[in-house]
């Protein structure tokens, strides 16, 4: 992964490695006399050149050294020796005292150098420059890798390098900024980011991950709105027909009164039923597991129990280890079981069992739950629909509304769990829970 770490750390290292070699420079340039003996063209083999020729006697030729530099960068020269004698030099000799005088006055604003030689191991020479100022700022401008040259292309590198960085940074935050506003107004769309979302280090994975929720929160708003849709027509049909049982009420007689208020109590019952069902869904969504360890044979005691009570005519074979827990909210999972048994129970003929059990699934990992009736089953093509809301077979609406598989879909959801609905090989339909054994955080 190219990681934005070693992004920041490289430009940090780069502009650290600039900052050290203009600090350098800056030295070599507040040490000037080194630096222009070192790289000054007439100063840099004058000394040398110069005692090649003496140290072979050869004075006219090392004289001449000395006076090229004069002629060409209009450097003086002296060179003495250990005792302070003058060996040679490349300056006019004049004959008038006050023009010497005169010549002296005018130098005295030059740069004054010193170079210590050495002619052999048992003699040191001293070589005295000096040079106009003039000449110092020319050969300065001329030199296109100096200082001033060295520090500008380090400010440039330094600020490429930042801009880079900056841009690498700011850019992709932009877009994300985008896609929040995008995602607040219900409008946002996955192309925005996918580009963004290739990338292989933290804002690659930073996409992904925004995608993943964007994608998540548009199902939700679009679930809500289907969910509002369908509460609506839902609560229509009841309303309608009370309004019509209201309406005949008041132009009927006493005796037709009587008949027509079994049918309005009725509808108030759905109503409230409906209703009921409704806020228990809506509920679902904001409560907040609270697990603790649950013995499962005595939970789904006495839910067979509560069955039979309910409807003492149907059979239910209880199928479940003693010694089983779980560690769960056992609130959630007994709605859970509730609303499972209760649609088992609609649907399952009398004089055929219903089945409920309990046991480990095969890899260790979790629980198995399953209750099957022997009904007729789902018609193979709402299977994959019967957890949304308000789904039911045909000719089934007067045995509920159609939300009791949704709640306990959005149960087994906030359990970790997971639901599985359909119908079974030998007849009937099951309903499969899959927990996991591990703790609910």
């Amino acid at each position: 992964m190219r990681s934005i770490f070693w992004r920041i750390l490289g430009v940090l290292w780069l502009a650290l490695i600039l900052t050290g070699a203009l600090t350098f420079l800056v030295t070599r340039l507040f040490n000037q006399d080194s630096w222009l003996l070192s790289q000054h063209p007439g100063l840099k083999n004058l000394s040398a050149q110069w005692l090649e020729h003496y140290s072979r006697a050869q004075l006219k030729p090392a004289q001449q050294v000395l006076q090229q530099a004069r002629r060409a960068h209009h450097i003086d020269v002296q060179v003495f020796a250990e005792d302070g004698q003058m060996i040679a030099s490349n300056g006019r000799m004049r004959g008038n005292e006050r023009a010497n005088e005169i010549e002296e006055l005018h130098r005295s604003t030059w740069r004054r150098l010193t170079q210590e030689v050495s002619l052999n191991p048992e003699q040191n020479l001293l070589f005295v420059y000096r040079m106009p100022p003039m000449e110092i700022s020319k050969w300065q401008r001329s030199r296109i890798t100096g200082p001033g040259a060295m520090l500008i292309i380090a400010v440039l590198v330094i600020t490429l390098a930042s801009l880079l960085l900056t841009l690498s940074i700011t850019r992709p935050l932009t877009r994300l900024r985008n896609a929040v506003h995008e995602l607040g107004e219900t409008a946002y769309q996955q192309d925005s980011l996918a580009r963004m979302a290739r990338r292989r280090d933290e804002f690659g994975v930073l996409a992904r991950d925004f995608n993943r929720m964007g994608q998540r929160l548009q199902g939700l708003l679009s679930s809500q709105r289907q969910l509002l849709r369908d509460v609506s027509h839902e609560l229509r049909s009841p309303l309608a027909r009370l309004q019509v049982g209201l309406a005949l009420t008041e132009r009927a007689t006493e005796e037709k009164r009587k008949e027509l208020w079994p049918r309005l109590r009725l509808e108030c019952e759905r109503l409230d039923s409906l209703i009921d069902e409704i806020l228990t869904l809506a509920r679902i969504t904001r409560e907040q597991p609270n697990p603790e360890q649950v013995q499962l044979l005595p939970l789904l005691t006495g839910l067979v129990e509560d069955a039979r009570l309910l409807e003492p005519e149907q059979q239910i074979q209880l199928d479940c280890p003693a010694g089983l827990e779980l560690h769960t909210d056992a609130r959630t999972l007994e709605r859970v079981l509730d609303n499972l048994m209760r649609n088992a129970l609609r649907f399952n003929p009398v004089g055929k069992a219903i089945s409920l059990s309990a046991r480990m699934q095969p890899d260790g990992q979790g629980i198995l739950l399953q209750i099957r009736d022997q009904g007729p089953g789902a018609p193979a093509d709402l299977l994959d629909r019967l957890a949304e809301p308000f789904v039911r077979a045909a000719g089934q609406s007067a045995n509920g509304y159609g939300l009791g598989l949704t709640i306990a879909l959005r149960c087994v959801e906030q359990l970790k769990g997971r639901l599985e609905l359909g119908n079974h090989i030998e007849g009937g339909f099951v309903a499969s829970i899959h927990l996991p054994a591990g703790r609910i955080e």
